[in-house]
């Protein structure tokens, strides 16, 4: 395959320990991408000295340091204007990809240009306890296109993930959903992705090739437990989402129950506010239920027993 019209952009504060294994997993693909752009947002540690070297040595990759400290979505963001690929993946300095990634989205992506987005099996591992399950098994058995509608009926069927670092996403497309909106914050990236996909459709690739690594102290997990910062997020996503610009895909999202994801912090918001009520459906509270509950259940879960679980109920692919 000819070098595909694809940026890889690489948000970094502060991971020189790991930000190796991110880069050294973008380099060693078996397609490679047109730039890597790495944002390094004003760190102090020794990422910056440690991505001029790569710079130095991979041509391929682009070195750029932020004056001062923005904040993750500044630096996507500013990633966003500097690429010039046709389309776009965002690489967290902490995760990695296995090296068929970027082979087996454009497999697909190159037969179906309607398509907003390509995504695959996302493999979690979560740091501090050893637990290990997949999202996104049972979208498809094979490399397929989901038109919208599809996406209704699976997300309806719980079987629904857009897993952003598996994501290999249209420049525009991303851009129409208004790119990563500051103000949502650690939600920015699913309201983008999610928006894009019932816009236009995803590509969807069955094998888990990419690893979501999920720390105790992630951009997510910080902000979302502090509650009345992580309800005036929540606010702003039912706005967005409620606005003019996203009346073509709202009524699919309401129809879907994707609204789920966001758990009862957005369950009591819908309740109390008249306009957004008619989110609260009988697919949106049964999912909605059935989160919580497993959510629960995996806070007290011995981790060997949890990781069987997975297995067993088809959380692992």
């Amino acid at each position: 395959m000819e070098t595909p019209s694809l940026s890889v952009i690489v948000p970094n504060y502060n991971h020189a320990a790991l930000l190796p294994r991110c880069l050294d997993a973008v380099l060693a693909q078996t397609l490679q991408p047109l730039e890597i752009i790495v944002i390094d947002d004003c760190s102090t540690d020794a990422s910056w000295t440690l991505i001029q070297d790569y710079a130095r040595r991979h041509p391929v990759i682009q070195a750029h340091r932020n004056e001062q400290n923005r904040g993750v979505i500044y630096g996507v963001n500013r990633g966003i204007e500097l690429a010039r690929g046709e389309h776009l993946y965002f690489a967290p300095a902490d995760d990695e990809t296995k090296p068929t990634l970027f082979e087996k989205s454009f497999a697909i992506l190159r037969q179906h240009p309607e398509a907003a987005l390509c995504c695959t099996v996302s493999d979690f591992r979560e740091v501090p306890s050893g637990m290990n399950w997949h999202v996104g098994v049972g979208m498809a058995d094979r490399p397929c296109y989901l038109a919208p509608e599809r996406l209704v009926e699976l997300e309806r069927q719980g079987k629904l993930h857009i897993a952003p670092n598996t994501s290999v996403i249209r420049r525009e497309a991303l851009i129409r959903a208004g790119q990563f909106v500051p103000e949502l914050k650690w939600h920015s990236d699913w309201f983008g992705f999610y928006v894009a996909a019932f816009r236009g459709g995803a590509c969807f690739v069955a094998e888990p090739l990419a690893i979501f690594y999920v720390h105790p102290t992630s951009y997510f997990k910080a902000g979302s437990q502090q509650a009345l910062v992580h309800q005036e997020v929540l606010r702003n996503l039912m706005e967005r989402l409620t606005a003019p610009a996203c009346a073509d895909v709202i009524e699919l999202i309401r129809r879907s129950g994707a609204l789920y994801i966001f758990g009862w912090p957005l369950f009591k918001i819908l309740r109390a506010t008249p306009a957004w009520r008619r989110f609260l459906t009988p697919n949106f509270l049964r999912k909605n239920l059935w989160h919580a509950c497993k959510l629960a259940v995996k806070r007290w879960l011995p981790v060997w027993l949890a990781n069987i679980y997975f297995r067993l109920a088809g959380y692992r692919s």
